[in-house]
């Protein structure tokens, strides 16, 4: 995955890559299998013996390859299956006529992308941590620095910087506890979501079967969801909003690094921000990718809820295929962001002088408000910065509460 034409994708690194997906496909396998012999119904069979077999896919070529063959079953599983099979058979034929007996492809791609899926929130929920931290910091020390208020692009009335932060700060903190709530569930339930497979093998208690695998794997456990699409639709929701809430405070520091209003300015790097035709410029290059990426991700989160409502019968033709590369895509873009939103955020320089500038420069305006509701209370000491204390406090209170229960 080269992403050429995302620029920032290698920030995700193996998170959600097509190498972790057969991996995990692998894992599901093994932990599969190895309980089936657990409980007496398939011979056992050396420990380890698919995880080993199935190292051998992670090569790139192996994967290219069945990248190609899923072409023919719609899938990558069935191709993956048979290259599996091969491997094991040098190993032991038994396990290789065992591997994979009481499931279906669904069953092992939608775990296998539960597994990335959940590696993926980890790995996002430890970017927001820093996020976090560095709005933490900012909150201290401008908590009280005046600056302007705008809507609709206007100033408005005048508030402090804390009050900015603190928006950005509950955001994330918002996105963060959907990130935490999310669960990922196991999907055991054989060809048509019955377990039918698994009780033709003998198994006398298919559900404990099920709930044995997942744990082993450990995801959740539910009831059969080949057609009930909350699982993925819920995690999409949760990563579309981690996109939204960073891309918020990108939208605001592009905003603010204006030069004709130098407010903020980004963390520099060498290279960084530069134009092939105008050497003078440094551009705001984290805040236009994170940006970039809360755009984008909504469409993605659409197209995987189109999915889930066309996802009818017991297994869907084409609306479970659709679901794959969005999710892998959102999933990717979100964690990169969330990593460009951490450096952003630790590095972000704010300039008090040129908001309290601006304040001053605007004072009839942004006052204009405050005139007019200390006429009707008969007051002339109304405090601009309103409950801007109050605000910050409650937000620097929820940081510290996740603090002592992450």
């Amino acid at each position: 995955m080269t992403g050429l034409l995302w620029p920032g994708d290698h920030r995700a690194g193996d998170a959600f890559s097509d190498a972790s997906v057969v991996a995990a496909a692998v894992r599901v396998e093994s932990v599969w299998l190895s309980a089936l012999g657990e409980i007496g119904v398939a011979p056992r069979f050396a420990d380890g013996i698919v995880d080993e077999a199935g190292a051998a896919l992670a090569d790139d070529a192996e994967i290219a390859a069945l990248a190609a063959a899923g072409e023919n079953a719609g899938n990558p599983i069935v191709p993956l299956l048979s290259r599996l099979r091969d491997l094991l058979a040098d190993r032991d034929p038994d396990a290789a006529r065992w591997l994979h007996a009481g499931l279906t492809s669904q069953d092992v791609l939608d775990t296998a992308l539960m597994i990335v899926t959940r590696d993926t929130v980890r790995a996002i929920r430890a970017e927001l941590d820093g996020v976090i931290t560095a709005l933490a910091g900012h909150l201290d020390r401008h908590r009280s620095t005046p600056m302007i208020g705008r809507t609709l692009t206007q100033p408005a009335v005048e508030i402090t910087a804390g009050v900015k932060i603190a928006a950005w700060c509950d955001g994330v903190l918002d996105a963060d506890d959907d990130l935490t709530a999310l669960r990922f569930p196991a999907s055991l339930s054989g060809a048509a979501g019955s377990r039918s497979g698994t009780v033709a093998l003998g198994v006398a208690a298919p559900r404990d079967l099920a709930d044995t695998v997942a744990a082993g794997l450990g995801l959740a456990t539910t009831h059969p969801w080949h057609t009930t699409r909350a699982p993925i639709t819920r995690a999409a929701d949760a990563l579309q909003g981690c996109t939204a809430a960073l891309g918020r405070i990108a939208t605001d520091v592009i905003t603010g690094s204006r030069p004709e209003i130098g407010e903020f300015t980004e963390p520099t790097a060498a290279g960084r921000g530069g134009s092939s035709a105008m050497p003078q410029k440094v551009n705001p290059v984290l805040s236009v990718l994170i940006r970039r990426t809360a755009l984008t991700a909504p469409a993605l989160a659409a197209l995987i809820h189109t999915a889930a409502a066309d996802a009818g019968d017991e297994r869907p033709p084409g609306a479970w295929h659709v679901e794959w590369e969005p999710l892998q895509s959102l999933a990717r873009h979100t964690l990169a962001a969330a990593r460009q939103a951490a450096e952003l955020t630790a590095g972000l320089q704010i300039h008090a002088d040129a908001m309290a500038g601006r304040v001053a420069r605007h004072r009839d305006d942004i006052d204009a408000e405050h005139r007019t509701l200390g006429r009707l209370v008969g007051r002339d000491d109304i405090d601009a910065r309103g409950d801007a204390d109050a605000i910050v406090d409650a937000t620097l209170t929820r940081i510290r509460q996740r603090e002592d229960h992450p």
